[in-house]
């Protein structure tokens, strides 16, 4: 009965080390590990232990006879990993965490940004004696893209918070929330009060589409979308033009198909989880019957992953089809462009909610006086340029959906960083492993763009933490001048540790993983209920 991974899963790598005959990969090291879309669990060498389960954080392994009927194509799909990848060392992997030789005396780092690449690179840095880490945010709660990111129907995806919930526990770390760099702190100010600073604020804004009709209402960045229904204190308020039958998200990467999902969900189910409940009360009077998925490649080049493919195509209640042309398209050649044919056979049914794929389509212009009322497109073809390069070239055929809401879903950019050097053309901080200069590092996005998974920025993180240690042990960091970097509004461990229980208190009122408090003056008043002897 060999388990099975059955997602994308947060690529921790801790099933890894936990499986006692080593048939789970790639694993860190290994070719691949770093971009993997996920594990995969050889299932001619498990023998069955469980040790996977217990020690993913995800809740994304499980034996193959607890599969439901939608988690079969991922039985497969293991399978079909070791048919390419053999991977002939049984071995066990046992690694125990290198600890470095540091100078006597401590180490401080301010790390700016909770998310999951601050919060990897705290661990990194506490594997070692004598390192202190202050997390900086300027929200009041952490945690970043895996609060407020993370669709609220892949609560088992949410699960990875419980490691971040160690992290924090560990001795020497320390949290300085509701603080922005920039405005209440400076780089200059975090350079005196440490000695060094990693910087792991990821990519707050999205690209842009550059057609016109861009600034109408209707036309939404599926970045701000995102934050509404997840509650981020920045976008809870919006509103939303859900008064069309039709919705288009331009882009098909694994953040339009979660925008697909809300929006085609039943409200009842999105109830039992932690959606915003301002979103919730919008999407109970929905209109949104379609949403179609605009993609300028084809099928191949398709940005989502197999994971969320499949649990796409599992969607009960809510036709998954695709339409229009598919050109070249070898229904075997890859499981992708396999799951994609079995979609493009299907028959939607009359009156269900539905959910399009449609590829080789660019969009043109935005159509409306003040609103969106339609999308004007074009039609794409392919060309492989000399290095290898699928390019979508238009091939001036129009066609016109009638919408009252698009969203953009074509990538996230980050924002320069006060004090660093930015290159415009990729939105990252130019880098070398991580280090800027001595003191100075970066982690995430803001280092590599936006790509990859949580776990990536574990991966991440070690290479940066890498730089800094030896730049320390180096003595290329300079020793702190002192003083305080603690604003008197700043918040710590305990405030955010009584915002996360008053919200868990309130959502089991409610049989809710929790209810979120989406403005700062609630965030606040929650946190203030820690007693003043433990703030």
């Amino acid at each position: 009965m060999p388990y099975v991974v059955t997602r994308s899963c947060c690529a921790d790598a801790s099933c890894v080390l936990a499986c006692p005959v080593n048939c789970i990969h790639p694993a860190p090291g290994e070719p691949g590990f770093a971009t993997a879309e996920m594990l995969y669990v050889d299932p001619r060498t498990c023998v069955d232990c469980g040790a996977c389960t217990t020690a993913c954080p995800v809740d994304a392994l499980k034996p193959h006879t607890a599969l439901g009927a939608a988690e079969l194509p991922f039985l497969e799909l293991n399978a079909a990993y070791y048919k390419d990848n053999p991977h002939s060392d049984r071995t066990p992997m046992y690694v125990v965490p290198p600890q470095r030789g540091l100078p006597t005396g401590e180490l401080s780092v301010a790390v700016v940004g909770a998310g999951p690449a601050g919060l990897f690179a705290a661990d990194e840095l506490l594997r070692h004696p004598g390192v202190s880490v202050t997390v900086h945010d300027r929200l009041p709660t952490p945690y970043g893209l895996a609060r407020a990111g993370v669709a609220p129907d892949h609560q088992d995806t949410k699960q990875v918070t419980r490691l971040f919930r160690t992290i924090e526990s560990q001795p020497g770390f320390s949290y300085r929330l509701g603080v922005e760099i920039g405005t209440d702190l400076t780089h200059a100010d975090l350079l005196r009060r440490y000695h060094a600073v990693i910087y792991a604020v990821g990519a707050a804004t999205d690209r842009r589409l550059g057609i016109e009709g861009e600034e109408l209402r209707g036309s939404v960045s599926a970045t701000d979308f995102v934050a509404w229904y997840n509650g981020h204190p920045d976008r809870a308020q919006d509103d939303h033009p859900l008064d069309t039958e039709r919705a288009v998200v331009v882009g098909n990467g694994n953040v339009a198909l979660d925008v697909a999902r809300i929006l085609t969900a039943d409200p009842e189910t999105l109830a039992r989880t932690d959606i915003s409940d301002r979103a919730l009360t919008a999407l109970r009077a929905s209109k949104v019957r379609e949403v179609v998925l605009l993609g300028r490649r084809g099928p191949a080049q398709a940005a989502f992953t197999v994971p969320e493919l499949i649990a796409l195509s599992a969607l009960k209640d809510v036709d998954v089809l695709v339409e229009g042309r598919l050109d070249g398209l070898d229904p075997e050649a890859t499981e992708k462009t396999r799951l994609l044919s079995r979609l493009a056979a299907r028959t939607p049914v009359e009156g269900r909610r539905r959910i399009v794929l449609r590829f080789l389509t660019a969009p043109v212009r935005l159509i409306g006086d003040t609103s969106v009322r339609a999308l004007e497109t074009t039609a794409t073809t392919l060309h492989t340029d000399e290095d290898g390069t699928v390019r979508a070239v238009p091939t001036g055929d129009p066609a016109t959906l009638e919408t009252g809401l698009v969203l953009r879903s074509v990538g996230y950019r980050a924002r320069p960083v006060p004090g660093l050097p930015f290159d415009e053309a990729s939105a990252t901080v130019p880098h070398e492993g991580g280090r800027v200069a001595p003191g100075v590092y970066v982690a995430g996005w803001i280092k590599r763009g936006p790509t990859g998974f949580i776990g990536t920025n574990k991966t991440c993180a070690q290479e940066t933490v890498a730089s800094l240690l030896a730049d320390f042990a180096a003595g290329r960091l300079a020793e702190p001048a002192g003083g305080t970097d603690t604003p008197r509004h700043a918040s710590g461990l305990d405030a955010w540790r009584a915002i996360d229980a008053a919200e868990q208190a309130a959502g089991e009122a409610q049989g809710r993983p929790r209810v979120k408090f989406t403005d700062t003056d609630s965030l606040n008043r929650a946190a203030r209920t820690v007693p003043a002897a433990r703030r």
